[in-house]
């Protein structure tokens, strides 16, 4: 079986392309976290929510016209990575784009539950065209992460959003007495990048690039590294060995801190956030029931001794 949905957005072929493949358009609307290797073969991880990851590689590219990707989740029996093939193709009516989504070789289950998380990123992503900036997704809300780095993940899913927001004349204000606010930018990559080099991955820091962007790219590559080599034992960050589950935590509490230095909040970027939708989308499985809400700035709860039920069943 298989899930079609056709939405018609308010940019030309190329710009729609632009949408659903590169790593800094995703996270507007789609993703938490992206690497996406663009080319026949290449490979691609989206984080679609904390702790629910999609890998798969890239089998046609026409751009402008057509994306095929092979597409499964990690950890998941029922849809492994490649699994299944999701088909985007672009058509240019009279205006905008006609964007179509077909996502097929799924069983009855999994197209049904894949037809609520597509509808409800396909309806994001028609707002993200059409508003043009990025607005908080209510189902990266996790108040309860099963682990570290289900927590660091969400922590990044706000930091992201108030990194995306800040301008030039931002960066020199004082949110606290000792750091301004490219020094805390500064402070965060650094570990990011220190994590990355401890974890093996070759991902540098670029201080050239905006906040976000910069800050993006290390903590996707530190993340994966992390979700691949699991929290066990130590790591070697340069200055001490380290438990591998302390440096996680040092990363989840270092966003946290920085995701509090917007001078000044936009409605947007404060958005109470519910924290599961109170209907459950079956990518892989149930997903938890409907929580209390919690702020976008508000510090993460403990983990739960208990993981959230799985998208895979």
């Amino acid at each position: 079986m298989s899930f079609e949905r056709t939405v018609i957005l308010p940019v030309n072929p190329d710009t729609a392309f632009t949408l659903v493949t590169d790593p800094e358009r995703l996270r507007r609307w789609q993703t938490v976290a992206c690497r996406m290797n663009l080319r026949v073969s290449g490979s691609y991880r989206f984080t679609m929510g904390p702790g629910h990851h999609a890998a798969g590689t890239v089998t046609e590219i026409e751009p402008g016209r057509r994306l095929v990707l092979s597409w499964g989740w990690e950890g998941s029996d029922a849809v492994p990575p490649g699994d299944s093939t999701l088909y985007i193709t672009m058509e240019a009516p009279a205006e905008g784009t006609a964007l179509t989504l077909c996502h097929e070789r799924l069983d009855a289950g999994q197209s049904s539950g894949h037809a609520e998380g597509w509808n409800h990123f396909l309806d994001r992503l028609v707002r993200f065209a059409k508003a043009g900036h990025a607005v908080p997704d209510e189902w990266n809300a996790t108040p309860e992460p099963a682990d570290a780095i289900t927590a660091a993940e969400a922590s990044l899913a706000v930091l992201q959003l108030v990194l995306h927001h800040l301008q030039e004349k931002d960066l020199q204000r004082p949110p606290c007495t000792e750091f301004n606010v490219s020094q805390l930018v500064d402070h965060l990559a650094g570990n990011l990048a220190l994590a990355c080099k401890a974890l093996g991955s070759e991902q540098a820091d670029d201080p050239s690039l905006a906040p976000e962007p910069r800050i993006a790219q290390l903590a996707q590559a530190a993340l994966e590294s992390f979700s691949a080599r699991g929290l066990e034992g130590t790591l070697d960050p340069g200055f001490a060995m380290v438990p591998a589950s302390v440096l996680s935590g040092i990363l989840t509490s270092n966003s946290w801190s920085t995701a509090g230095i917007s001078p000044r909040p936009r409605a947007r970027n404060s958005t109470w956030i519910r924290a599961w939708p109170s209907k459950s989308w079956n990518w892989r499985g149930p997903r938890l029931a409907n929580s209390s809400a919690l702020r976008a700035h508000s510090a993460p709860r403990r983990p739960s001794p208990n993981p959230p039920v799985a998208w895979n069943g």
